[in-house]
């Protein structure tokens, strides 16, 4: 079933007659439109893409399901898209929870004749079950993140900078025709007890924490993985704080299942740290689902309300972070099935210690 059948029936089960399409996310899942400026009109029986005159050419190749109408200057948008809404007959037009303030006060402006209403967040929810196309591209973009940190191992070594080590991430995912998913973390030493921390001119040292948070986006699909290597040598704090989080890591992807809420999930790995003495060193939740978004629609955390289904796709990255020592994350992208759970990132989890001798 495609996007727009998707939708439509998520419309029907809201009670939505009509829908305004503009989050550039949204308009990309429902339409393939990989540009900055479009907006989709969605009718039980009808549906138009609105884009402006730079993109006739992109959008009669990237959209297909449904025709375009377009304006040039000096044609004002939110006009031309009322124009669009009353061509199809659309009396009420219901807009998306993440439409800004000042757009919609634009819209009030420009809709004459037409009830405005807010929606809730039907797209993202509907974003979370993935079809087999897209599992497909999230499952090429987990490719090129492990052939990434498989590349980007032979340069972890003493002297070499965080921010040498991520440019040369960063370029090899480029060079594989991928967009880099977000921007690279890649800390050292007591850095890496910064779980978002930004790469700097540190030089890597013998005995130093290496946290590499990644990833690659394949035409608008995205992958997230981390690795915590050990420079030179490991000590046996290295190696405890390391088999704990390896330890909770394993276990969650052992018991994320269809029908497991993700509080469930998460609260796994808190008890297994505070066990260790070590919940207070994880601050953050275990995961996230993963899509169109790098942080997409679903929380695995103890506020979260999701519960697992098929075809969602999560990521599973417990952490420790011990200021003045350093910190682990371990990060994988799984997708569940019917049947189970498949992890879709494959570098070696193992303690590595670099360079290998």
């Amino acid at each position: 079933m495609d996007t727009l059948a998707r939708l439509r029936i998520g419309m029907a089960e809201s009670g939505i007659q009509a829908i305004l399409v503009s989050d550039p996310v949204n308009v990309g899942w429902l339409t393939g439109f990989s540009g900055t400026f479009g907006r989709v009109i969605v009718t039980p029986d009808n549906a138009v893409f609105v884009t402006d005159s730079r993109y006739t050419l992109q959008a009669s190749e990237e959209v297909r399901s449904m025709p375009t109408a377009w304006f040039a200057s000096p044609v004002d948008g939110d006009e031309f898209v009322a124009i669009q809404a009353k061509k199809l007959g659309v009396k009420t037009l219901a807009f998306e929870a993440t439409t800004p303030y000042e757009q919609w006060q634009k819209m009030t402006e420009k809709f004459n004749g037409i009830c405005l209403v807010p929606a809730a967040d039907l797209l993202a929810d509907l974003r979370m079950t993935k079809s087999a196309d897209e599992i497909a591209l999230v499952r090429e973009a987990c490719g090129i993140a492990d052939a990434a940190f498989e590349h980007i191992t032979r340069m972890i070594q003493p002297g070499v900078t965080e921010i040498d080590v991520c440019l040369d991430l960063e370029f090899y995912i480029r060079r594989q025709e991928a967009d880099i998913a977000f921007p690279s973390i890649v800390v050292s030493g007591n850095r890496s007890a910064r779980p978002h921390g930004k790469p700097s001119e540190k030089k890597l040292e013998v005995g130093d924490f290496v946290t590499l948070d990644f990833g690659a986006r394949v035409h608008g699909y995205n992958s997230d993985i981390t690795r915590t290597v050990v420079v030179g040598e490991a000590s046996e704090r290295h190696r405890e704080i390391y088999s704990a989080v390896l330890e909770a890591q394993l276990a969650a992807i052992d018991t994320i299942r269809a029908g497991v809420t993700a509080k469930t999930v998460d609260g796994l790995v808190r008890d297994m740290f505070a066990k260790r003495d070590l919940a207070k060193y994880f601050g953050h939740g275990l995961g996230h689902g993963l899509g169109r978004l790098v942080h997409d629609s679903g929380r695995l955390s103890q506020s979260s309300t999701n519960v697992i289904g098929p075809g969602q796709i999560w990521t599973i990255e417990p952490g420790v972070y011990i200021e003045g020592f350093g910190g682990v994350r371990i990060e994988d992208d799984v997708l569940i099935t019917d049947s189970g759970v498949e992890v879709l990132t494959h570098s070696p989890k193992e303690l590595t210690i670099l360079p290998s001798v």
